[in-house]
């Protein structure tokens, strides 16, 4: 019997970007999640003892708004959804529900797993824990709906973190690695791969955090839909920029 040999499948795409402005970062932040809405960016941060809730002027980097975090508690990504803001928590195992507009902290889920990254596609959330699945969830229980792993044509794909999902695809930063990879929500497949491997030299940042601190990596990704540009940072890192993808 003849077997039809199944198609190959394609390498991502070559996703190339421009670099449109750079704005000052809160050296500060070790940045988890990373949301522009309303004309206002909300920054969600990690590490224990530091971990916040703010939001940030974006000229400045200066925060105009912010919460704690529990001493014990290491932050992790976050997502809007019908006027309330989640974060995730690291290895707590539990996501913390806030009134958007107060930062008043409305409830509290349990998550079995690690919390990474997290996003929405305005009916479920999305979440990454660090491997190659990502989990759509129900927002009012936390159940689990739907998972799908992520894989490009050499398989799987690790360390998913910071998610932003942007006209039905999602983008997320590959943690420890320069690379934003563009999933197919329903698939999983990567479509595409940008290299941002030079985005610190291009911005003309006056060091690469990276050398102080090899856990400073590139990390938090925000899309302002009525400029159709993305704002990428990283964790502790001095510069966040305004980049268009193409």
């Amino acid at each position: 019997m003849l077997h039809t040999p199944a198609p190959a499948i394609l390498a991502p795409a070559v996703i190339n970007y421009s670099l449109v402005k750079v704005y000052p970062h809160d050296t500060s932040s070790y940045t988890q999640g990373l949301i522009w809405q309303n004309n206002t960016m909300y920054e969600g941060t990690g590490w224990r003892g530091v971990s916040k809730l703010r939001t940030v002027d974006i000229n400045t980097g200066k925060p105009i708004k912010q919460i704690s975090l529990p001493d014990t508690v290491f932050g992790e990504g976050i997502a809007i959804l019908n006027n309330k803001i989640y974060q995730l928590t690291y290895q707590e195992h539990k996501v913390y529900v806030y009134d958007l507009s107060s930062f008043k902290k409305l409830q509290e889920f349990e998550w079995p797993y690690e919390g990474w990254g997290l996003t929405t596609n305005g009916k479920q959330l999305i979440i990454s824990t660090g491997d190659s699945n990502l989990y759509f969830v129900n927002p009012e229980n936390f159940h689990i709906e739907r998972t799908v792993g992520v894989s490009d044509n050499n398989g799987y794909v690790p360390n998913l973190n910071e998610l932003e999902y942007v006209n039905g695809s999602i983008y997320a930063n590959v943690y420890e690695t320069d690379y934003i990879i563009k999933i197919n929500p329903e698939t999983g497949h990567v479509d595409g791969k940008v290299d941002m491997s030079s985005l610190l030299q291009k911005a003309g940042a006056t060091y690469d955090p990276r050398q102080v601190d090899a856990g400073y990596v590139l990390n938090g990704i925000a899309y302002d839909a009525a400029k159709n540009s993305f704002y990428i940072t990283g964790k502790r890192w001095p510069i966040l920029c305004e980049v268009k993808f193409n």
